[in-house]
């Protein structure tokens, strides 16, 4: 059964916001509340760059390595993505 729109957009939340480090949780949890304005592609990319290793995606979001040209668009909206602190930091 293909996954419908809804299930897809959850799944992303929910991988976006259980990452292996808290930074990348909290930056990539930010993003994800506003994924229902992405087009298909854009969902597609994110989707793949879920798939990198966080300490990667990281170094990306922070300037300290060079994006890979593929993911360089949806790294620069994520990393001006403004992320509150969780309650009790």
């Amino acid at each position: 059964m293909p996954e419908t729109p809804e299930t897809r957009l959850k799944r992303l939340r929910l991988r976006a916001m259980r990452r292996g480090i808290k930074e990348m949780d909290l930056l990539l949890s930010a993003f994800a509340q506003g994924l229902t304005a992405l087009d298909e592609a854009d969902l597609a990319l994110f989707d793949r760059l879920l798939a990198e290793n966080d300490l990667d995606i990281l170094a990306w979001v922070t300037g300290q390595a060079p994006t890979p040209a593929p993911f360089a668009a949806l790294v620069a909206r994520i990393a001006a993505t403004p992320v509150l602190r969780p309650p009790g930091s």
